[in-house]
Parts: structure tokens; sequence; C-alpha cells
């Protein structure tokens, strides 16, 4: 980043602190006018249109990052890939996680994502062997043991839900008690 882009930044940064997004936004997009590939202003510019209900132009910029700069690995891909699951863009959203996975396939919510993503579609085999990745990389975490155990559930497998039911009631008993009454599974 140049020098003077410091300027901006700090600018940028003021005004996010004062809580006058949209101008932060338009001062990265001045930055992006005098420095079209600059990671910082993509990056923060994608992100600030999320917060700001721009899905559209949030992903736009997401693209453009990790068009512009690979070097920015599964981080880039994985936002990319969740703003576009929020936008019910699965199919491409699969594609960003599993490009966020291809650089680093230990990122424990790219295997969550992808899991979303092929629940979504009805590929349900191939979800539980994301969700099991994920629990594996993260198994403290009741997010991917629900899903996984919603999965089961709909492909039929009570057993393999129970089993993660009492799995839950270890370290999650509000998840597990949820997963009972959603499911009718009693552990």
């Amino acid at each position: 980043m140049p020098m003077s882009s410091w300027r901006f930044k700090l600018q940028a940064m003021g005004l996010l602190l004062l809580g006058r997004s949209a101008s932060a936004e338009a001062v990265f997009g001045a930055m992006l006018a005098r420095w079209p590939d600059d990671a910082y202003a993509l990056s923060s510019r994608s992100y600030l249109r999320a917060q700001l209900g721009r899905r559209d132009a949030a992903i736009e910029d997401a693209r453009r990052l990790v068009d512009a700069h690979p070097e920015h690995g599964a981080g880039a891909w994985f936002n990319l890939a969740f703003l576009l699951a929020e936008a019910d863009q699965v199919e491409e959203a699969e594609t960003a996680f599993r490009q966020a996975l291809a650089l680093d396939a230990k990122l424990d919510r790219a295997w969550y994502g992808l899991g979303l993503a092929l629940i979504r579609q009805g590929r349900h085999d191939e979800a539980v062997e994301a969700l099991r990745r994920n629990t594996e990389l993260q198994p403290m975490s009741p997010y991917g043991w629900y899903q996984l155990a919603r999965v089961h559930v709909d492909r039929r497998q009570p057993e393999e839900a129970r089993k993660i039911i009492r799995h839950l009631q270890g370290f999650e008993p509000r998840i597990a008690a949820q997963l009972e009454r959603e499911t009718g599974l009693a552990s």
C-alpha cells in the first residue's frame, strides 16, 4: 500500500469509530479509485457493504479481492463463500468453500459452510463428510454436531443422530435437548 494511502485508511477507521459507515465506504471507494486492486480497501469495503445490507456489492468486492490477490488465500475465499451462501447462491458458495479448503484444509469454518451448502443442495452424503471434518477440527463446537445429527435424521439414520445427541449431552446439554425436541429422538 503506498504511503499516502495511510491517510485514507486512518480517515476510514475514524469514520467507522464515529458510526459513519456510508462515509467510510466512500473513503474506501476513493482508495480504490486511486489503487483499484488495493487488498485492504477491497476487503474492508466488502465487509462494510455486507454490514450495510448491500450484499451484491459486497460479493463484487470479495470477488475482486480473490481475483487480484490470490495470496490472501483461504480467508478471502471463505469470506466470498459466506457472502454467496447468504445470497442463496449455493453452487457458487460450494465452489468458493472448496477453493478455501484447497488452500487450507484445516479451515474448520469452511468445512462447516461447505456442509451447509451441500445440505441446501440435497447432497446429504457429501454433507456428512464435510461436517465430520468440521467436527474433527472443532470437536467442542456444537454447530457441526447439530447439523450432522440433522443430516442423519434426513438420511433416516436415527441411531447415528442419537449417538450425536448423547455426545452433545456431555458438553452442550441445551443443544442435545433441542435436537431431541426437534427430531423426536431420545438419547
